[in-house]
């Protein structure tokens, strides 16, 4: 049968009386008008053939649903509204099952909520990152998720706006079934529904909680949410989802939503969204095609270096961990395990997860292992010396076309370069602590980096799905400086009376993580995105020399 069409982003395919319904709006299928009106097509087709059972929704690409249209925020809204296609696919009399190919975000995640059967493929991910934007869910996400889940998951999940994969999403009932072919499954999923009673989930009670769980999630949620609105609206509408009816609680986050859809907070924190998309784009090295990384050496294993081989481990890539002595390397794979323990405990990861990672790390005193890699990034000590002299190294030992990487915070990574016989393929990656964790890696484009290598590590730094930004090469590069520059300013106020425990409250309300005098209480200072204060040589001019600031 010819591929059916119902709107220029939404066409069909009939398999056996199911309706493969696909998406195909680039590069993520974002819920664009044309989508929903698609969608909507698509199900009013459905419903009037006798000889179609069912339907499966899929999307094309790397991407499910990658969320709502954020450039439609603002504007007229446009027909079928979002909610709209949520509820009439719920209601749906035919099963509908989505078969999950990539990301499931935001709408797209209330999209897989709404379906009567989830399969997930192996590379699926699902999450509602509202509270990012400073918004929350607007079409059901903290009434179905809390039904399929549990009250104190679903705070999780809305609350922090992290995203699960498959195989966490299955622990958490989230998903029904991973499969190798989900297409292939959902429509199996349909065949076997079709005719039966449909699991609709805004018709699932919230399963009971424990009092005392709830809180505890929720404590940890506002903890994390310094200066934002956001997050606490969520939690408030996840609890109340088990004291209201589904019509209610529909209306009160969808007031909630739009409410905060028009604050100050969100058209801030859209405009970073915006702002953190345009900085992945390089116009130079559009045409310029990255060379293939598998095997990534990292030196050092201490804090930083087990952090950064966990983010390559969990990525997929080869590791070769190197370190002193027979007797470190052993300690550093013993601390890149554990980091993925921690891991597994906190289900962000399987048991089998963490076997794979394990089976791709080895960790050696050996330099010469490094000859098979095709990426090298240094933790070292902080010092000039001793990052020049591994660097002359690494020189003689691994290919020609292998890159060197620097990860200092401070130091001149051009002077590191020249001590090479091919500065070209010397770039930086500074990362921030815990690497594991600290989205931003700064990317320092050297004096005389190639095109190919800076494109090639910022492929790298997109697959460990970290924000990389290119900076050049000037005191304390980007983090830094923005650090020494508020550092500064607080320093001023304390010297113009101020307590340190207000500074801090004004630094925490304006949404840094840590003040000053908390970061002492914690240990090593350390600015928002991990650094060490001590990286920052020029932080605090003195005060006479500044009147005029």
């Amino acid at each position: 049968m010819p591929e059916m069409r119902f709107s220029q982003s939404v066409s069909a395919r009939l398999d056996g009386g199911v309706l493969v319904v696909t998406i195909n709006n680039p590069p993520v299928n974002v819920l664009s008008a044309h989508v929903r009106a698609g969608l909507i097509a698509a199900l009013d087709h459905a419903a009037d053939a006798p000889n179609i059972v069912g339907l499966v929704i899929s999307g094309t690409g790397r991407a499910f649903i990658g969320g709502a249209d954020i450039k439609e925020f603002g504007k007229p809204p446009v027909v079928p509204m979002l909610p709209q296609v949520i509820d009439r696919i719920e209601a749906f009399e035919k099963p509908t099952i989505c078969a999950v190919n990539g990301v499931a975000l935001g709408g797209g995640c209330e999209v897989v909520l709404a379906c009567h059967g989830r399969i997930a493929g192996e590379a699926a991910s699902f999450g509602l990152p509202e509270v990012k934007l400073g918004i929350v869910p607007g079409a059901g996400g903290t009434q179905r998720l809390p039904r399929l889940i549990g009250t104190v998951a679903a705070i999780d999940l809305i609350g922090t706006g992290r995203a699960v994969k498959a195989g966490e999403a299955v622990a958490l009932g989230l998903a029904d079934a991973v499969a190798a072919d989900p297409l292939a499954a959902a429509v199996t999923a349909v065949r076997d529904n079709a005719g039966g009673a449909l699991r609709r989930t805004g018709n699932i009670d919230v399963p009971a909680a424990d009092p005392e769980a709830v809180s505890a999630a929720e404590a940890k949620v506002i903890a994390r949410s310094r200066g934002q609105s956001a997050p606490a609206e969520a939690v408030r509408l996840v609890k109340a989802a088990a004291g209201l009816s589904l019509e209610q609680g529909l209306a009160e986050e969808r007031a909630t939503f739009l409410r905060l859809r028009d604050s100050e907070e969100s058209a801030a924190l859209r405009h970073v969204f915006f702002a953190e998309r345009a900085a992945g784009k390089v116009e130079a090295l559009a045409d310029i095609a990255p060379r293939p990384i598998e095997t990534v050496g990292i030196v050092g294993t201490g804090l930083m270096g087990s952090g950064i081989a966990v983010s390559a481990l969990t990525s997929g890539y080869r590791v070769i961990a190197l370190e002193q002595t027979p007797e470190a390397a052993e300690s550093g794979r013993e601390r890149i395990a554990g980091i993925l323990d921690k891991a597994v405990q906190s289900r962000r990861m399987t048991a089998e997860g963490r076997e794979a990672c394990l089976a791709r790390l080895e960790a050696t005193a050996e330099i010469k292992a490094l000859e098979t890699t095709d990426l090298v990034v240094e933790a070292v000590f902080d010092d000039l010396s001793v990052k020049t002299e591994l660097f002359r190294r690494l020189d003689g030992i691994v290919a020609p076309g292998a890159i060197l990487a620097t990860n200092t915070s401070y130091l001149n990574p051009d002077a590191i370069a020249t001590a090479t016989a091919d500065p070209s393929r010397v770039v930086g990656l500074h990362f921030f602590s815990p690497a594991n964790v600290m989205r931003l890696v700064e990317v320092v484009d050297c004096a005389r980096t190639a095109p190919e290598v800076l494109a090639s590590v910022l492929a790298f730094v997109k697959r460990l799905g970290k924000l990389a930004i290119i900076c050049g090469v000037t005191e304390g590069f980007i983090g830094n400086r923005v650090f020494s520059a508020y550092r500064r300013e607080a320093e001023f106020m304390l010297e113009d009376g101020a307590l340190p425990q207000e500074i801090d409250a004004a630094l925490e309300g304006y949404g840094i993580s840590y003040g000053h005098l908390r970061r002492q209480r914690h240990g090593r200072p350390r600015n928002r995105m991990g650094a060490p204060q001590a990286a920052c040589r020029n932080a605090r001019p003195r005060r006479a020399l500044c009147r005029d600031r």
